[in-house]
């Protein structure tokens, strides 16, 4: 076996080229092995075997850099810079991340997990590069999918000023997490189509070198191709064509589905975890097309993530031109739904709020200055969400809920999600974001409120004294069990709310409850610094009421258990429960 020795790029260099084969085989069954009892990013990183192992042929990491694109290519970059263990063995598969990470080797540069990045950073890299007057080769890795991200085009606009060593390494293995979308991939398709030989060519506009790679799973194409742009005097795209979930018939067969997998059987591909209940993606799936086939302004957009939304394949074409995939392009999904507002459509755009990040000056500028009535559903919004390092969903509060004309729901049920949902689709006043409840779906099949244009109106659910409750969408849970326990321990019954409303305050309500009550207590699914709890705290700053406010500490947290994080944080119903009680 030749991973198993592989300790370096140094022993990549050492390999005939009948064993470079092997070698690419060997990871392939490496990665069949780790994620079907792990789960991660599988297609990419299966296609990509053969190319990883020419990079590190040709060049000579770490002194030439390696910049990965969202990092779903470097699996097998790991295995071979002194990782390969964290493959093979199961006791050591959490020794490393799913995303390039300087800390865990010096042969990544960046930890990464948004797309259409690699570009742009390894521009900054091939700066100080020339500055210093150093040689190194700087190499950026983007798949196609991420091209259609704004950073990706602005970083091959900027390359040609370089004038020096910049190596594009473009993956294309014509899928994005679902089909790509946009008309850069018809050039992409001529370009395969004539061998790279198009007049018409994209990168060439762009004022960079060509190199076309037809078979970019062949490394007797892939490592001339690579020694001919090796210390390169301008910036070159090597423009290579790989097959997504290569030597795993499921996933060569459905390349969207095997994008990222959860653990399951090698042998037959079906998964090991299987989900019962019901899902919040599930549940707007079936609202919007329904809502679709009576009205037709109605219009789901996704930014490559149809998944998000609940919009299979099959959903998709039953949705028809109602449907809209702009790519990886989230800040053009903002201001598209904003003109379709602007212009009589219903839009309703669904994104994952790590990803939400990206869209804050259109949401601002193009969205909410202009005061037009487009849905946002955030998802994975929550400690329940993502939990790497890259994809962490907890800062979506202070970030948005500040926004003038921007009206933010915390539904706590399904029922209060649809009824929501349903009013900010057909009113006409504001822009809406709903934060969905993270964790299982919680179906209580009471009624609630239809309507919610009186803005920031609280719902008070249980009536008491002394000390109210205002738990927050995925935290009301917490907020009754916290209320269950204070009575059973001390026989008062606080007052329990849902606020439903992040983006203001019910100064009513809070003005009532400041004569009757002692302690206010505010618990939240997301960081404490500039969140819903500090707008009570400062509106009670200068009255006798106690505030004590619950969230999460700013940080960066990585691969993290929630309930861990909980803990830490004095999350824990009966934590907080005791914090009160000790007033």
């Amino acid at each position: 076996m030749y991973l198993e020795n592989i300790k370096g790029p140094a022993d990549v260099k050492k390999l005939p080229m009948d064993a470079l084969a092997v070698l690419a085989n060997e990871m392939r069954t490496a990665l069949l092995k780790k994620l079907s009892a792990h789960g991660g990013h599988f297609g990419p990183n299966l296609g990509f075997a053969e190319a990883t192992i020419a990079l590190h042929y040709v060049f000579n990491s770490p002194t030439d850099k390696i910049v990965y694109d969202v990092s779903h290519q470097t699996y097998c970059h790991k295995m071979l810079t002194g990782r390969k263990d964290a493959f093979l063995y199961p006791e050591k598969y959490d020794d490393v991340s799913g995303y390039s990470n300087p800390q865990e080797s010096a042969h990544d540069f960046f930890t990464v997990g948004h797309t259409s990045t690699s570009v742009s950073l390894a521009c900054g890299l091939a700066k100080a590069r020339d500055l210093k007057g150093d040689t190194e080769n700087i190499i950026a890795v983007i798949g196609d999918g991420s091209l259609s991200g704004g950073e990706a085009l602005e970083g091959l606009d900027f390359a040609s000023e370089l004038q020096s060593n910049l190596i594009i390494v473009v993956n294309d293995n014509q899928m994005s997490i679902a089909e790509n979308h946009g008309g850069l991939y018809r050039n992409l398709q001529l370009l395969r189509d004539t061998d790279g030989q198009a007049a018409c060519n994209l990168f060439k506009s762009f004022g960079l070198d060509y190199v076309f790679v037809k078979d970019g799973n062949n490394l007797a194409e892939l490592i001339p191709a690579f020694t001919s742009v090796k210390d390169s005097k301008h910036p070159v795209v090597v423009h290579i064509c790989t097959q997504k979930g290569k030597g795993f018939a499921p996933a060569e067969q459905d390349k969207e589905s095997w994008h990222w997998c959860m653990p399951f059987d090698p042998e037959t591909g079906k998964s090991k975890v299987t989900f019962s209940g019901e899902d919040y993606s599930e549940i707007t799936a079936e609202y919007l097309l329904k809502k679709m086939a009576v009205d037709k302004t109605v219009v789901a957009i996704t930014s490559g993530t149809p998944a998000v939304l609940g919009f299979t394949e099959e959903r998709r074409k039953q949705a028809g031109k109602q449907f809209v995939d702009v790519g990886i392009a989230e800040e053009t999904a903002v201001a598209l739904a904003s003109g379709i507002a602007a212009n009589g459509g219903k839009p309703v755009y669904g994104v994952y709020s790590t990803f939400l990040q990206r869209t804050f000056d259109q949401l601002s500028q193009d969205l909410c200055i202009n005061n037009n009535p487009a849905t946002i559903l955030i998802y994975a919004a929550s400690v329940y969400g993502m939990n790497d390092i890259t994809h962490l969903g907890i800062y979506d509060i202070p970030m948005i809920a500040n926004i003038p004309n921007l009206v933010y729901l915390a539904p706590t049920t399904k029922e209060e999600y649809l009824a929501m949902l349903e009013w900010s689709v057909e009113q006409q006043e504001h822009p809406v974001a709903i934060r969905v409840p993270g964790g299982e779906v919680i179906s209580d099949g009471n009624a609630v409120d239809a309507d919610y244009s009186r803005l920031n109106r609280f719902a008070v659910t249980e009536n008491g004294s002394k000390t109210a409750i205002l738990a927050l969408g995925t935290f009301f849970p917490f907020g009754k069990r916290i209320a269950e326990k204070m009575k059973a321990e001390t026989g008062v019954q606080p007052t329990l709310i849902n606020p439903r409303f992040i983006s203001g305050l019910d100064t009513d309500l809070l003005q009532e409850l400041s004569t009757t009550h002692d302690t206010v207590i505010t618990l939240e699914d997301g960081i404490l610094d500039g969140g819903f709890g500090e707008k009570v705290a400062r509106f009670y700053g200068n009255t006798r009421v106690r505030v004590l406010n619950y969230g999460y500490k700013k940080e960066f947290l990585d691969r993290y258990n929630a309930e861990d994080v909980l803990r830490e944080n004095r999350l824990i119903p009966e934590q907080i429960a005791e914090d009160i009680i000790s007033l």
